[in-house]
């Protein structure tokens, strides 16, 4: 199994729904900056969606807004 870590910004708040069976699912944007430099010497991000489900989905819902880092 693959293991992937992402250190970014939310991009917006996270989305907060249920499903029809009433699990929780939530939905956020994170924009991850590159480690090196473009020919413009600025650093570039690139922008991931994830979904959280149950109880990981309400703690993000609950703790982190827009712009907070997360791992």
């Amino acid at each position: 199994m693959n293991d992937c870590k992402f250190l970014g910004r939310l991009v917006k708040d996270p989305e907060l729904r249920y499903t029809a069976d009433g699990s929780t699912v939530c939905s956020f944007s994170m924009a991850v900056n590159r480690d090196y430099k473009n020919a413009e010497g600025k650093y570039d991000a690139d922008f991931f969606n994830f979904t959280a489900w149950k109880k990981t989905a309400e703690i993000i819902q609950k703790y982190v807004r827009k712009g907070n880092r997360l791992l």
